[in-house]
């Protein structure tokens, strides 16, 4: 549909979307198309599921590089655009990897002046609790208005906190804009190997044995795609909301997906010290997998840290919303299924 005033038509607005084929970005993608609403798709050229629908255009790019963006920029200049910019690695490696600044740092500084240049009218950044700096135990962590890497711990963090920052820097130079914090995202929709995807295959596989001590808080992946449009329409310029759900120990997570899938119940939970001497092994050992780890030195420490993220303002100003982690894990478990993986 497009506005209509008086005799004039405008165009319908496009979203760009980067990190597309992403977990979260291809179910934004998604939701956005559900909705009729027009998305240019940034996908990296080796990815093998591109995301799909009557209003979805992709193209191809790296946020590490500028050029290979401007094409998406040229073919909706003129027109009313939000850019969420999804694209980043989310990594629990507790060694230095130059990708990962590369992605989340400069990419994002690439993102913003390409922003700049084509006076784009909103740009959302999806950033990640792990930007703001943690709190004593028990304390409710909320929204802050300042981000420093040196504040924060671990790369991931880093990274996140220099380019949230820099968000905020932008938009103090008189641009529309928000930063989101998700927590840790589950549910269907995950075509790569996201840490809780593959919590829940290698438990519906029979590979786990055991769980380990601690917990984080955990949110639908499709309920922060919901707050992320929400925030698109109504979030006022330079706020910040953090998307939680709500915090779930490992053998929580284990217990439930014993209760709907009645796969063999885990029992037996490692103990820290256990799982932290062992945890340079875990990551040797997926490294010759090629694949994620399951835990890390860094993991470890997260999975202990103070995770009671208070959603609240962003239930208060964007009617963000929530549901159960027992039905987000049955439809992850569907979904699976549904795709062959498990």
């Amino acid at each position: 549909m497009r506005r209509t005033h008086g005799e004039r038509v405008y165009p319908q607005p496009i979203y760009i979307v980067t990190g597309a084929a992403g977990h979260l970005g291809s179910v934004v993608t998604k939701t956005l198309n559900d909705k009729g609403t027009t998305v240019y798709a940034l996908c990296l050229p080796n990815e093998k599921h591109l995301p799909q629908g009557e209003h979805v255009k992709v193209f191809f790019g790296d946020v590490r590089d500028t050029d290979s963006l401007t094409d998406m920029f040229e073919d909706c200049k003129s027109r009313s655009v939000t850019v969420i910019h999804c694209a980043g690695i989310v990594s629990i490696s507790s060694k230095f990897d130059q990708n990962v600044y590369d992605v989340n740092v400069n990419g994002t500084r690439n993102v913003i002046s390409l922003c700049e240049r084509y006076g784009v009218e909103k740009f959302v950044y999806i950033s990640s609790v792990h930007a703001i700096p943690e709190l004593p135990a028990n304390e409710i962590i909320t929204e802050v208005d300042h981000f420093s890497p040196n504040d924060v711990v671990g790369l991931y963090a880093k990274t996140k906190a220099e380019a949230s920052q820099y968000v905020l820097d932008y938009i103090k130079r008189g641009y529309n804009g928000n930063i989101i914090h998700p927590s840790g995202i589950v549910g269907p929709g995950d075509f790569g190997r996201g840490h809780i995807t593959q919590l829940v295959i290698d438990y519906y596989k029979g590979k786990l044995t055991s769980g380990i001590n601690g917990g984080y808080d955990f949110v639908d992946v499709r309920d922060v795609a919901n707050g992320i449009l929400a925030c698109c329409q109504n979030g006022k310029s330079g706020e910040c909301f953090i998307l939680s759900g709500q915090y779930f120990r490992v053998y929580e997570l284990l217990h439930l997906l014993h209760e709907i899938t009645g796969k063999r119940a885990i029992r037996r939970v490692l103990p820290l010290w256990f799982a932290k001497v062992t945890a340079p092994l875990s990551e040797l050992y997926y490294k010759v997998l090629n694949q994620p780890p399951l835990f890390t030195a860094y993991s470890i420490f997260t999975l202990n840290t103070n995770a009671n993220f208070s959603h609240e303002k962003a239930a208060r100003e964007l009617e963000y919303t929530t549901r159960p982690m027992k039905q987000t894990l049955m439809d992850t478990v569907e979904w699976l299924k549904d795709h062959n993986r498990i």
